[in-house]
């Protein structure tokens, strides 16, 4: 510190992005297979109103910060609470966590929750496939993106889905695999 610093007074600012990141980074590296298993960072822990707070603050730095998807929900005031994001969760893990062949992949962005696979829609007729994936989302009020096993070039396009609609079509689903 300068003569200059002690004379003004040194002023130093928490870095909300680096804060965040911490606050997104999980506190363990074991193999999780479900997204309740994954709730282990800051986020899935402290005071909700803490949460949505820093997330805010940092949603103001960044235009796009690392979180889950119900946090993006509840920051626009469209999920009531980090719960009910869990509630979503759950009820998908409970559907497809005892069905042959269905996984969960935690292993994404920084912040996300993870998705489920079905394993054998990436063995296409055709060769190897983009498996069946079942995402969590922010982008509309269903919450679940539903993107088919495909191949080739391009990008599949989700189809926008509800737990009660993936609960409804499971068996096609994995049919069309």
């Amino acid at each position: 510190m300068t003569v200059q610093d002690r004379k003004h007074g040194l002023r130093v600012e928490p870095m909300v992005g680096l804060e965040w990141a911490s606050a997104v980074e999980s506190t363990s590296a074991d193999m999780v297979l479900t997204p309740a298993q994954a709730r282990r960072s800051w986020i899935d822990r402290a005071d909700e109103q803490q949460v949505l707070a820093l997330y805010r603050s940092v949603s103001e730095v960044e235009p796009a910060p690392p979180a889950p998807w119900w946090l993006r929900a509840l920051a626009r005031g469209k999920l009531p609470s980090r719960a009910a994001g869990y509630a979503i969760e759950d009820d998908v893990t409970d559907l497809l966590i005892n069905r042959p062949g269905w996984v969960f992949v935690p292993w994404v962005a920084a912040g996300e929750v993870g998705y489920w696979e079905f394993v054998p829609s990436e063995s296409g007729v055709y060769g190897p496939a983009e498996p069946t994936t079942v995402q969590f989302t922010d982008r509309h009020p269903g919450w679940i993106d539903l993107l088919p096993a495909h191949r080739g070039p391009g990008l599949c396009q989700p189809i926008e889905f509800t737990v009660a609609d993936l609960r409804a079509q499971i068996e096609d689903i994995e049919l069309i695999a």
